[in-house]
């Protein structure tokens, strides 16, 4: 035991400079995401109200929910909405799982093949830019390209794609479609940046003895770039699971409207209303409780589903 600890203190001194650097992103974990864990307790009162304080949640000035403090939890699912909401958040996020997730990787794939510096470095800040710009800039531009009038509409008519202009944002029906492509146009390359970074790391002694034995650039992406970048699709593939349940809010609240609500109408969306319009704190934070709980599962079943299949895990 005594070796153990002194072992541990040598090595804190060792790296005293890197444990400094540390400190603080732990710091700030503990204000920021710990600190305010205190607050789930409105999930489990009456009806918090935002006169009330915080602090005060474990008096008896501020009641207990029904049910043991789970009436908010119960309520929410048997809520008329509950099913469209759970379906419209589970849609959206798979089309991006199925879509978003892997199409970043084929690009840095692609984008590494590249043999001008130069064309790399121009696709590469091309690609970057929408990034940069705020949901409530690219919803902007979203509204007013897909509008009867806007940029998408003359393009068909021109093209002879359709006949008639069309209001999508005010269809339900193309509502996941448009999410799906603008979270693409947006991320695209800006995602792709981790795996051009794990591509680096690669030994580039494999590929020249590939090239020796005569493999081409499509197999030598199959075999060598994409078994050695596994691990960090791997972990990034986890992350994407744990956060299948966050529908990006900033997105959907610029894009929804009342006549596509059927089908934007997620989870994120619904806490918003019901907090901000009704006021309906306690309940709109077991809401986000329970998303989290939920989170927590998938994150947990996807690690150990990759560990068995790849020993490749996040703990």
């Amino acid at each position: 035991m005594k070796k153990s600890v002194d072992g541990f203190l040598k090595r804190l001194r060792q790296e005293k400079y890197l444990q400094i650097m540390a400190i603080f992103g732990v710091i700030w974990m503990l204000i920021f995401n710990y600190a305010p864990m205190y607050g789930l307790l409105i999930a489990f009162k009456q009806n918090f109200k935002v006169t009330e304080s915080i602090f005060s949640l474990s008096f008896i000035k501020s009641p207990w929910a029904l049910y043991g403090g789970f009436k908010h939890f119960i309520d929410f699912i048997n809520d008329s909405e509950f099913i469209n909401i759970i379906q419209n958040t589970l849609g959206i996020s798979l089309l991006r799982l199925i879509f978003a997730f892997p199409l970043p990787i084929i690009f840095a794939l692609f984008l590494n093949e590249l043999k001008s510096s130069k064309l790399k470095r121009t696709v590469q800040t091309i690609s970057y830019l929408p990034h940069f710009l705020s949901w409530v800039v690219l919803g902007g531009i979203l509204t007013t390209w897909l509008s009867e009038t806007g940029f998408i509409n003359e393009v068909l008519q021109k093209t002879g794609a359709s006949k008639e202009a069309t209001a999508f944002l005010a269809y339900p029906k193309y509502f996941w479609g448009i999410v799906t492509i603008s979270t693409v146009w947006k991320e695209l390359g800006w995602s792709a940046i981790i795996y051009l970074a794990a591509i680096a790391g690669i030994d580039q002694e494999m590929y020249e003895a590939a090239e020796i034995d005569g493999v081409g650039r499509f197999k030598k992406m199959w075999y060598i770039t994409l078994p050695c970048i596994m691990g960090t699709i791997t972990i990034l593939f986890i992350l994407a699971v744990g956060g299948l349940l966050n529908s990006n809010f900033d997105q959907i609240l610029v894009l929804w409207n009342p006549l596509n609500s059927s089908r934007s109408n997620v989870i994120d969306i619904y806490t918003y209303h019901v907090a901000m319009r009704g006021m309906r704190f306690s309940y709109a934070a077991a809401i986000g409780f329970f998303k989290s709980i939920v989170a927590f599962a998938l994150l947990f079943a996807a690690n150990r589903i990759t560990k068995k299949l790849n020993d490749v895990s996040l703990f």
